[in-house]
């Protein structure tokens, strides 16, 4: 997953001669995974991705954590932190391990380069704002509530409409993101009782192919650190393309909730999953239908795992001063659950209209420095009646 998608001019055979109206070839360009037994795509460049004028170290890209201490959960209220820069220079981590890391974007500037993560597959998740973003796959449209799955190595540039309306949850990882895996059979087509499927999954809507010269900027991540690569050709020049691997976008609204007589697991919600994470959607959805059903989450110990919830919208029910963009921490180890009150509340409630990202990451996360400013520091004490 994804599945087969075609765009702009190829030629009839892979590796075979494709000339341009010159008589000069395009420059093919094999773009795949897990060397190559993954998924791949094959695009046709009208000069060569390796031509590049300058290269240059930038810096360290990956932030610095605090100290271990207490193990506590934790709420972060990322409505307070200043923003800045441009959607990815702007990025403010909050969360981390070896295996992702946990943002938020709220740009001021429009993005004057293209960007590219060479360690790993990222996702966006759009909370607010509309606008799109420019691959060397071709241009995708974005809304609130869109999960954008960039792939490692995919050049993009992300174009707001109005920068003051714009917000992004981010997650870039050093692995993959892909559908659960029990979703799908063998040939990777979602099954029948998977929340979502191939008709909601929307791919790059336009391929706009750039020949001009000029300067151009490409920022890329890889090893921890970001690279300065200069081009004098334009870095989206891709005639067409066709494979497996490319930039997508699922809307949460799109996600069909899982329900049952009795509480449902957190697994029911899943999304998306990578090396030792996976991402779900809380959604708008009818409550359990047990006559003596309780709605609100039982008590649970996260013994392998650390939950992460990002609040959109609506009241969670489960929790007490939760704001719109508020981040908490649950950290395995020690239990959790729903707040004094709340389980009695729930008793006969027919549906919630809480909307939510939540990841679990199977190796303990990291605080980033300096989000202590932003944290309730009581929320570690709110179950205290």
């Amino acid at each position: 997953m994804p599945f087969y998608k075609q765009m702009g001019n190829i030629p009839r055979k892979r590796h075979t001669v494709f000339r341009k109206e010159d008589g000069s070839l395009f420059r093919e360009q094999v773009m795949g995974t897990k060397g190559f037994s993954g998924i791949q795509s094959i695009l046709y460049h009208h000069s060569p991705p390796t031509k590049i004028s300058e290269a240059r170290l930038m810096g360290p890209r990956d932030p610095e954590y605090e100290e271990q201490g207490p193990l506590c959960h934790r709420h972060f209220h990322t409505s307070r932190m200043s923003g800045g820069a441009d959607s990815v220079g702007g990025r403010e981590y909050v969360l981390g391990n070896e295996d992702l890391l946990i943002g938020i974007a709220t740009p001021k500037e429009q993005m004057n380069y293209f960007y590219r993560n060479s360690d790993g597959d990222e996702l966006l998740y759009v909370h607010e704002g509309k606008g799109k973003v420019e691959t060397m796959f071709g241009t995708i449209s974005y809304r609130p509530g869109d999960y954008i799955v960039i792939p490692i190595g995919t050049i993009y540039k992300i174009v707001p409409e109005n920068l003051e309306e714009t917000k992004f949850l981010v997650i870039e990882t050093t692995s993959w993101i892909t559908t659960p895996k029990r979703y799908r059979n063998e040939f990777g087509q979602l099954l029948e009782h998977s929340p979502f499927c191939e008709r909601d999954i929307r791919g790059p809507e336009k391929l706009e192919t750039h020949v001009e010269s000029g300067e151009f900027e490409v920022r890329t991540k890889s090893r921890g650190h970001l690279h300065s690569h200069i081009f004098n050709h334009h870095p989206l020049d891709v005639e067409g393309w066709d494979g497996y691997l490319y930039p997508y976008t699922f809307n949460i609204d799109d996600f069909e909730p899982i329900t049952g007589r009795i509480h449902q697991p957190p697994p029911v919600h899943q999304t998306f999953e990578g090396h030792n994470f996976v991402i779900c959607s809380f959604v708008p959805r009818l409550y359990d239908y047990h006559p003596e059903a309780i709605p609100a989450p039982y008590f649970h110990s996260n013994v392998d795992s650390d939950e992460v919830l990002y609040y959109v919208e609506g009241n969670f029910m489960s929790r007490r001063g939760i704001n719109k963009g508020s981040i908490t921490l649950h950290p395995s180890g020690i239990p959790h659950g729903p707040h004094p009150g709340t389980i009695e509340a729930s008793i006969g409630k027919k549906e919630t209209l809480e909307l939510a990202v939540m990841i679990d990451t199977f190796r303990p996360l990291k605080v980033v420095k300096n989000v202590r400013q932003i944290e309730d520091e009581n929320y570690k004490y709110s179950w205290y009646e």
